[in-house]
């Protein structure tokens, strides 16, 4: 049809404009919010609470904003051109040492195994990365891991040879023998190991080794946590829902994160077990102060020392300032 609509055309309008005039007001007013992604098992409550309505349950019109690279979600959420972001700890410590008011929201999930180093069979350890050429997306998730394994195994990033490129563009890479280390996270780990007849490549480092490390958190800047406390609660309380639908319906839960994933249902199910998502009474955990690997106070320690070393923050941010747990408290009650 051309921008001249027809008069046919005219007339619909004016029928379905007249038909939404005569909506209830507080039935057309759905909040409305803008959600950074990428696209990773850990957030699959999302992707149910999608597939279920769950969002329109609670009045949101939530819209997740997928983003080819997870280290431009920063950028974004503090440009206002989305309203939040799943951001990796990490992320909201390094937007902390800029005075980027990032806060914490909920804890989504934490890597058990779903981020990895593969190499090829030849290389058995972390600790044989020296001199290697490995590819990595910088400032990301992959970039801390590896930062993490040269770190623990006495090696520094000038021991080996980056190569930057996207995480879905590393499996291509081992493919072609351009490279023989990657870091990268699901689905593109699993493609790694099983291409080329599956002996080929192998994991030698993940989350496994490090729980807590890696953790997944759903992000707001302050001012819009203050004026927008109502819609959070909302996109939480349907959060909350699709981790119960999930816990009681696995594979039917299975089939809609392998569709938004694009991986099959059998897929999805076994790409669950290398992450994992706290419970709403196990929320607290995260935000409380403790000595717990999976508090933000023991764990942000960790990785500021480790973004201190690569030189990624100039100075520790304060752990406390980066949290609100006021949201999760509430669902609790």
């Amino acid at each position: 049809m051309t921008r001249s609509a027809s008069m046919k055309t005219r007339m619909v309008g004016l029928i379905l404009a007249f038909f939404a005039l005569a909506v209830p007001f507080t039935q057309a007013q759905a909040g409305k919010m803008t959600i950074g992604t990428v696209v990773w098992i850990g957030y699959a409550p999302f992707y149910v609470a999608e597939a279920l309505d769950g969002f329109k349950k609670y009045d949101m019109d939530v819209e997740l904003v997928n983003f080819a690279d997870n280290a431009a979600m920063p950028g974004a959420l503090q440009g206002g051109s989305i309203d939040g972001a799943m951001l990796t700890y990490d992320m909201v410590l390094g937007a902390a040492s800029k005075g980027w008011p990032f806060k914490v929201v909920l804890p989504i999930d934490y890597s058990n195994g779903g981020d990895a180093i593969v190499a090829t069979t030849a290389i058995k350890s972390a600790a044989e990365l020296k001199g290697k050429k490995v590819a990595y997306n910088p400032l990301s998730p992959s970039d801390f891991l590896l930062a993490y394994a040269l770190q623990s195994n006495g090696l520094s990033e000038a021991d080996i040879t980056p190569v930057h490129m996207p995480p879905e563009a590393v499996a291509g890479a081992m493919a072609s023998g351009s490279v023989d280390v990657g870091v990268t996270y699901e689905p593109n780990v699993s493609a790694i190991v099983a291409s080329g007849g599956g002996d080929k490549f192998h994991v030698i480092l993940s989350t496994k080794k490090a729980p807590g490390l890696i953790t997944d958190v759903l992000v707001f800047k302050a001012d819009y946590i203050a004026k927008h406390k109502k819609e959070i609660t909302a996109v939480m309380k349907a959060y909350v829902d699709a981790l119960d639908f999930m816990a009681k319906n696995p594979e039917k839960a299975a089939e809609y994160i392998g569709k938004a994933m694009e991986i099959p249902p059998a897929d999805a199910l076994a790409q669950l077990n290398e992450v994992y998502n706290p419970k709403l009474n196990e929320m607290m955990g995260n935000f409380n102060k403790s000595d717990d690997i999976l508090s933000f106070y023991t764990n942000g320690k960790m990785i500021g020392e480790i973004l201190l070393e690569k030189k990624q923050i100039e100075k520790m941010p304060d752990i406390s300032s980066t949290l609100d747990d006021q949201f999760v408290k509430a669902l609790m009650k």
